[in-house]
């Protein structure tokens, strides 16, 4: 059973609505900005951050009259951190993303996600193209085109880190006491990697999101290889030291549909805050050619 309870904060700025989503007796941390009849933008944050990650790619969409929906998501979210690597897999995750959708007018929306973000924006928009009208990834390629890359070329020395995630508690207490030391290593700028990690007040409240990684073994071929037929931009850059460009040009050969495939040069994997204006001036023009209402846009 999914409710969403409207719970205005004084911390927020006036624009900014907050609120919470429940669904399967988890509550879910959720920000609104922007006109409440400007066109929706669902936007997934990706590992570790939360939903303050969006925060200036925000301020330019909704000066462009769209409301954007952000969801701390499952492990992330206080009341939202279930037990057990098992209620990570993708298809939970993607349901919690159905869930804000249906609560916040059924959709269809423009989906954007980043890092763990993307890699639920294409298993949703695949799964449930009746709930998007456009999708935007940023950084992770489709996922059965990231999985092929890590088994046939640089990326599986990439992703060492997710080899060292699947083991029990020794990721979250090293993360823990280097965060900071393990974000900057990824190109975190350290003012932002210091805020990220002190979102997380001990180990405890990093296994949710560590389980995302756990939760891998526990993929579904069938669904992880599924086409996406929706209007797609992805949005990779040549300095992210996680994400091969060997992943990265897998994409499109799992969509039929428009494609859009943008490199930005010089820029790290934390696209959203590193390259907000670049992002900005790809992300806009698409979400304006792919509006709900336009004579391009996608048929359910």
């Amino acid at each position: 059973m999914t409710t969403f309870s409207a719970e205005p904060s004084a911390d927020e700025p006036t624009e900014a609505r907050r609120s919470q989503l429940t669904r399967d007796e988890l509550r879910f941390d959720v920000i609104e900005v922007g006109p409440p009849d400007g066109e929706p933008v669902v936007l997934l944050h990706g590992f570790p951050q939360f939903s303050g990650s969006w925060d200036a790619l925000v301020a330019l969409l909704t000066q462009q009259g769209y409301r954007t929906l952000m969801m701390d998501q499952r492990g992330y979210s206080v009341g939202a951190r279930p037990r057990g690597r098992w209620t990570y897999r993708m298809s939970e995750l993607v349901a919690d993303v159905v869930a804000l959708i249906d609560a916040r007018g059924g959709g269809p929306v423009h989906l954007v996600g980043h890092d763990w973000g993307a890699a639920v924006a294409w298993a949703l928009t695949a799964r449930r193209p009746e709930k998007v009208c456009s999708l935007t990834a940023l950084s992770v390629p489709h996922p059965w085109g990231f999985i092929t890359a890590m088994a046939t070329s640089a990326q599986g020395l990439k992703s060492w880190y997710m080899y060292f995630f699947q083991l029990p508690w020794l990721p979250e207490r090293l993360l823990h006491a280097q965060g900071v030391r393990f974000l900057t290593m990824f190109g975190q700028s350290p003012e932002r990697a210091r805020r990220d990690a002190a979102r997380f007040p001990d180990p405890a409240a990093l296994t949710g999101p560590l389980n995302w990684y756990r939760a891998m073994t526990f993929i579904d071929p069938r669904a992880a290889m599924k086409p996406v037929r929706r209007p797609t931009l992805f949005v990779w850059s040549d300095g992210d030291s996680a994400i091969s460009r060997q992943a990265a040009e897998t994409c499109e050969r799992y969509v039929d549909a428009p494609y859009q495939f943008e490199t930005l040069r010089g820029v790290n994997h934390w696209i959203p805050e590193a390259a907000t204006s670049e992002l900005a001036a790809l992300l806009i023009p698409h979400l304006q050619r792919w509006s709900a209402g336009s004579s391009t846009a996608p048929s359910r």
